[in-house]
C-alpha cells in the first residue's frame, strides 16, 4: 500500500488526430505523464500523438491501482470502459 498522501493513477488517453485509437496507463504522476505521451518519450503512444485525457482515476492503494488498469484492459475492462468512460457516443 502506498503512503498516505500518495496517490496512483489509472488514465485512458484518447488520440486527437485517430479517436478510435487510446490507450490505457498507470501513473503516480499524470502531470508529467500526459506530456510524455504527447512528446515521444513513450514508444507504445507515439505513432498517435497528440493524446488527450479521456478520464482517470486515482487510488490511495497503488495494488488497487494496478489491479483496475489490468481489468480495463481485459476483454471485459474494454467493454466497461467504452461504456462509461468514452466521452464519445460516436466513437466505436
Amino acid at each position: 500500500m502506498g503512503t498516505q498522501n500518495q496517490l496512483y493513477h489509472v488514465y485512458i488517453i484518447r488520440s486527437v488526430n485517430n479517436p478510435k485509437t487510446h490507450y490505457t496507463g498507470f501513473t503516480r504522476n499524470f502531470k508529467n505523464r500526459l506530456p510524455a505521451h504527447n512528446t515521444s518519450e513513450s514508444s507504445h503512444t507515439s505513432k498517435y500523438r497528440p493524446w488527450f485525457l479521456e478520464t482517470i482515476n486515482s487510488f490511495r492503494d497503488d495494488q488497487k491501482a494496478k489491479e483496475f488498469e489490468l481489468y480495463l484492459k481485459s476483454h471485459s475492462g474494454r467493454a466497461f470502459s467504452t461504456k462509461h468512460f468514452q466521452a464519445h457516443p460516436s466513437i466505436g
